[in-house]
């Protein structure tokens, strides 16, 4: 196992003893974004000031060289989520990207006004309004798999509302807010066995938890680099090859293109490539390699089981002191979504805030499940790797003095 003290010595943000509030910074807003270790800066910088060039673009040395490097972290990724072959791995933007693109490209081409889309009232907006859009579009329904009282996702209340006419249920693999797993792998064999595709927002599993799409059989996945130590704005959308081939690309331009002629008569190239138009993120992409080289040499594995006892340590602590009301104690991932009782989400944070503790409070993006939750917002503390049980006692103790949120206004 490994030692997250030792790991920080990596992280620029730990060493250069980042302050808010002229308090050490305690950062457990990870769902959000995550810290970068210096192999990521250096991979970004070495762009800018050794190999700078386009990719496919030119016939000389560097723009080859990056040519070949592109290809090595579409192949790293493919090992680190066990696709098939690397042509089933698309650079987009972040989640978002990914998840509008399967909706845009695919949904909007397949289904007709009879059909349906299932989703579940814990889905980030990214994972919702795509398909609002296309249910608004084309005129097909929009439907919710029901959840369990404490907010999870089953295979059997899937089976209670699908049907022929369901064409793709879209859920995330970890949900942002209660952090619960879904079983993907049970989810998808239900929705092939109806016809159906799964769509997998996998930004909050991919960066925690040991990802194989081929095992899960997922249509598509989607996740983000900036939640797993990479840049922002790269993502990646993995899917099936035949389903990207079937897939219209969102984006056209320059470089995703065979032919194309003045009558209009246009030839896309094959995926991924068809999906890529236009100059790429190159500093972001080999940025995202960097960032999967370094978690996967800690190791997934190892990652899951220390944020998984470092979850239980939280919820332990949170609940003996009587001050906290903790939404999703049960769930598995590292996050703990919470308000202090009597206190304003936005408030809690201001005062947690003027502790140096960076948590999100909110909607978190998921707006429907507030409705389900009965509240109008919370607080969410989330932990990687590198959150230590010292972090974790910061946040017990500041709830502690919960009640005393009005000094925050006046330091």
């Amino acid at each position: 196992m490994f030692d997250p003290r030792a790991l920080r010595k990596d992280f620029p943000m730990y060493r250069n003893s980042i302050e808010m509030q002229g308090k050490p910074l305690v950062w457990l807003d990870n769902a959000s974004t995550t810290f970068k270790p210096d192999c990521v800066l250096k991979a970004v910088e070495s762009y800018y000031t050794h190999e700078t060039s386009n990719s496919h673009r030119g016939d000389y040395d560097l723009c080859y060289n990056m040519d070949v490097k592109i290809q090595e972290t579409r192949e790293t990724i493919q090992r680190f989520i066990n696709a098939k072959n690397s042509a089933e791995i698309v650079f987009t933007s972040g989640t978002t990207g990914s998840l509008n693109l399967v909706a845009y490209g695919y949904a909007a081409k397949y289904l007709t006004k009879d059909d349906e889309i299932l989703l579940t009232e814990a889905e980030h907006a990214s994972n919702v309004l795509p398909w609002f859009k296309v249910a608004e579009t084309i005129g097909c329904k929009v439907s919710y798999i029901p959840l369990t009282e404490d907010g999870r996702l089953t295979a059997e209340n899937l089976l209670k509302v699908i049907s022929k006419k369901t064409k793709v249920v879209a859920v995330a693999h970890v949900t942002n807010v209660l952090g619960y797993i879904a079983p993907i792998k049970e989810l998808a064999k239900i929705a092939h066995e109806y016809g159906a595709i799964l769509v997998c927002d996998g930004a909050q599993s991919v960066p925690h938890i040991p990802t194989n799409v081929q095992d899960l059989d997922v249509d598509f996945l989607a996740f983000s680099g900036h939640k797993l130590c990479g840049p922002t704005g790269i993502g990646v959308l993995y899917g099936k090859f035949d389903l990207l081939k079937l897939t219209d690309p969102f984006m056209t331009g320059g470089g995703m293109n065979a032919k194309f002629d003045m009558c209009g008569d246009v030839g896309y190239l094959n995926p991924p490539l068809r999906f890529e138009a236009g100059t790429q993120n190159i500093e972001g992409i080999l940025g995202l390699k960097a960032a999967i080289d370094y978690i996967s040499s800690i190791g997934m594995e190892n990652i899951n089981h220390y944020e998984e006892e470092l979850k239980k340590y939280a919820v332990e602590q949170l609940l003996k002191t009587g001050n906290c009301t903790i939404y999703n104690a049960k769930s598995e991932a590292a996050i703990v979504t919470f308000n202090i009782n009597d206190v304003f989400a936005q408030d809690a944070a201001t005062f947690l805030n003027s502790r140096g503790i960076a948590c999100r409070s909110g909607q978190h993006c998921a707006k429907i499940l507030n409705d389900y939750l009965g509240v109008v917002a919370t607080v969410r503390a989330s932990f990687y790797f590198y959150t230590t049980k010292e972090d974790v006692d910061a946040l017990v103790d500041a709830v502690k003095h919960g009640k005393e949120f009005l000094d925050a206004y006046f330091i």
